[in-house]
């Protein structure tokens, strides 16, 4: 028997007034949400989402912090807390060529390349010869993850576009890297919505698009199983997940697409943040951020503190209601 009940909770905001609600859900309830095999959430970004894993509860959350950022780009880095690194990218005065190269010894050239694909997606390329096996960190219009250099010191992986004009910053942790940029002509036929967050904080993205329920046709998130053709055709959205999970503190994204040029349904997509409480987050607070383009082009940034709560209720997972905005769709 499905047990739901809302949780009271303190809310601080911060620059707008936006509401939180969250959810509480324990043992069965969560399996009848989610079912009993599905979440896996590092399945590699070429592939384009597949696996399962299992699934549990929701439990309630103290204390929620969120703040909105007016500059869409530059997002400050929390002292106190070691939990999730912020970084900033200062924003592009003048637009790079379209492979950039830094200054490298012979035969260690940076090399980085950007070119435009379908639904407004973005194919990145790196070449390091010098960096092999190396973490780096990619930027782009305020959305970052880190990834890994192959054996070869090469990176090849899909980013979706969040601007016309899309540019990429891949750094090393010593200050070495490249910029790429493409012109993504599609990306305003595109709904995009970004969470992010830094380590195993446990967060996800989900949508239920037009009246859909959890575990429904419809339920949209990385542990289930993506239509990228019935995207392409305008039926329904994918969740894409970047960075590489087996990194020590890795920087994560989530990236929501639904193709809004051409839909074929109108209505509204239910969008919503969720946590899994784990012995990795239990009894700390973690920290989240959340980019939504506007229509007028600019990206709207908001912060989440979010103190989880402790081990025993290892499982369990929290609904954030309203920390992303809903999206209303227009059939074509």
């Amino acid at each position: 028997m499905r047990y739901v009940k809302e949780i009271a909770t303190g809310a601080t905001t911060l620059a707008v007034a936006v509401g939180i609600g969250f959810v509480m859900q324990s043992g069965e309830a969560a399996k009848a949400r989610y079912g009993e095999t599905a979440r896996n959430v590092s399945a590699p970004v070429n592939s384009l989402f597949n696996g399962s894993e299992n699934a549990d509860v929701l439990l309630e959350v103290q204390e929620i912090e969120l703040t909105s950022a007016t500059d869409p780009v530059s997002v400050p880095v929390p002292q106190a807390d070691s939990n999730v690194q912020r970084v900033s990218v200062p924003a592009a005065t003048d637009m790079p060529d379209e492979s950039d190269v830094l200054p490298q010894a012979d035969g260690c050239a940076i090399v980085a390349g950007a070119q435009a694909g379908p639904a407004a997606m973005v194919d990145l390329s790196l070449t390091a010869p010098c960096a092999v096996n190396e973490r780096l960190t990619v930027h782009h219009n305020g959305m970052m993850f880190t990834e890994t250099t192959d054996a070869n010191g090469n990176l090849n992986l899909t980013v979706p576009a969040l601007t016309e004009q899309a540019v990429f910053i891949m750094a090393f942790s010593d200050g070495d890297g490249a910029v790429a940029q493409a012109i993504v002509s599609d990306v305003a036929q595109y709904e995009r919505t970004t969470l992010q967050w830094r380590g195993r904080a446990g967060f996800e993205l989900h949508a239920r698009e037009f009246g859909a329920d959890y575990g429904q046709d419809g339920h949209v998130w990385s542990g289930a199983d993506q239509n990228v053709p019935g995207m392409m055709r305008g039926d329904n959205g994918y969740v894409m997940r970047l960075g590489d999970t087996e990194l020590t503190e890795p920087l994560i994204a989530e990236i929501y697409t639904y193709p809004s040029g051409h839909s074929v349904q109108s209505g509204t997509i239910d969008l919503s943040v969720e946590a899994e409480v784990t012995l990795d987050n239990c009894g700390i607070e973690v920290e989240a951020q959340s980019l939504e383009i506007m229509t007028d082009g600019t990206v709207k940034t908001q912060d989440l503190t979010l103190a989880v709560p402790g081990c025993d209720a290892v499982g369990s997972f929290l609904v954030l209601n309203n920390l992303v905005s809903d999206l209303k769709v227009a059939s074509n």
